[in-house]
This record gives C-alpha cells, sequence and structure tokens, in this order.
C-alpha cells in the first residue's frame, strides 16, 4: 500500500496544504512558476508551509512532478532589490525594481554610515512588507547570500556599532526585524545568479 503523502502548494492557484495528489495538481497545473511538494506527513507538509519554500526546493523532478523546483529562466513578474554604499561603512541607498520592465518601486536613502549587507536586508524586508499589502506570493530576487541568511533568521546580524550618525538607521533595522517576526509571508525569495544574468535589474551601476 503506498505511503500517504500530504502537498504543500506555495505558489499556485490557492497556496495551502493538499491530502491528495489530484488536489494539489489541479492548483499548479497551467500556473508559471509553480511552487510545490510532497511530504510524508501533515505536520511536516504545514510547517514546511509556513517556511520560506527553498528550505525545501533543493531536489530535482521525479516521478509526476511531486517536486517543482527548476526555474531555468528569470522570472519577469517578480520584484528586484539591491543596495549601494559608499565606503563600509559609508552612506548606504537601497532600492527595489519590478524586473518585467524596470519600474522603480522604492528607494531609501542614503543615510550615513551603513553597510551593503545592511542595505540588502533591509530591502528585502521592505519589498516583502510592501508585497504583503497584495497578499500575493510575488518572488523577490538578492544577490546577497548575506542578507537571505539574516531574513531567514529573522536578525539583521551586522557588526556595525551604533553611533549617533547612524542611529535612525538602526532604528530601521529593529522596525524590520519587528516586522519579520510578527508576519508570515510566502514570497519565494530567490537568490538572483548573476554570472548566468547579468546584474541584478535593481543594480545601482556603480561597480
Amino acid at each position: 500500500m503506498a505511503q500517504k503523502k500530504y502537498y504543500v502548494v506555495w505558489q499556485g492557484v490557492n497556496p495551502g496544504v493538499y491530502d491528495s495528489w489530484d488536489a494539489c495538481k489541479a492548483e499548479v497545473t497551467g500556473y508559471d512558476h509553480a511552487l510545490y511538494k510532497s511530504f510524508p506527513s501533515r505536520a511536516e507538509a504545514e510547517q514546511a508551509f509556513r517556511d520560506n519554500p527553498w528550505k525545501h526546493l533543493t531536489a530535482k523532478k521525479k516521478g509526476h512532478q511531486e517536486t517543482s523546483t527548476s526555474h531555468p529562466s528569470i522570472i519577469r513578474q517578480s520584484l528586484a532589490v539591491d543596495a549601494a554604499c559608499s565606503g563600509n561603512p559609508g552612506r548606504m541607498e537601497y532600492r527595489g525594481v519590478w524586473v518585467e520592465d524596470g519600474t522603480e518601486l522604492f528607494r531609501v536613502g542614503p543615510i550615513d554610515e551603513g553597510t551593503n549587507n545592511i542595505g540588502e536586508f533591509l530591502a528585502i524586508v521592505h519589498a516583502l512588507a510592501l508585497l504583503h499589502k497584495s497578499g500575493k506570493p510575488t518572488p523577490i530576487y538578492t544577490d546577497s547570500v548575506n542578507a537571505l541568511k539574516w531574513v531567514a533568521k529573522k536578525k539583521c546580524n551586522t557588526k556595525l556599532k551604533q553611533t549617533e550618525r547612524n542611529r535612525i538607521l538602526f532604528e530601521w533595522i529593529a522596525r524590520a526585524e519587528k516586522w519579520l517576526r510578527e508576519n508570515k509571508f510566502s514570497n519565494p525569495l530567490l537568490k538572483w545568479e548573476t554570472k548566468q544574468w547579468g546584474e541584478i535589474p535593481a543594480d545601482f551601476g556603480r561597480k
């Protein structure tokens, strides 16, 4: 007798946990860039649904596509973020850009005595808060591995010391960490593959 499986749909017609492949398939078939995977128990599936999808989407497709992980090309219906900093620390700013047409959705800064990693972290959280209002699991691209780790831990793990000049920056950090603690999100946080695709669309072009 086949083992019972439960299916998480992070990105599909109706994201959620489903108790049959047929129910899951109905939510992802024909949906561009659907994100879904099977789990051996409902408890594991429900926990995974609350997590960032990319903590679980690491295996290759097999069988009847119970796992969807392949993104061979850029997802155009997405938001890209990036930060720039003149010096380390230095004057820091960040922004978010709609990937499909390059429209700038937000820009913050510059502010004194920041770092690039802090800017990347704040940019991701800003994008999450902005997209949270729409209720759609729109993907977010970043080229910062450190920022992705910090968001996953809900903590800006910077070694930068607070001073009077960057006091406002640390207020922004505290606000971002508070937002992460108090809100859930289903937006896939994706690493922008610079070697394959070139600079991220939100890049400030100052290299």
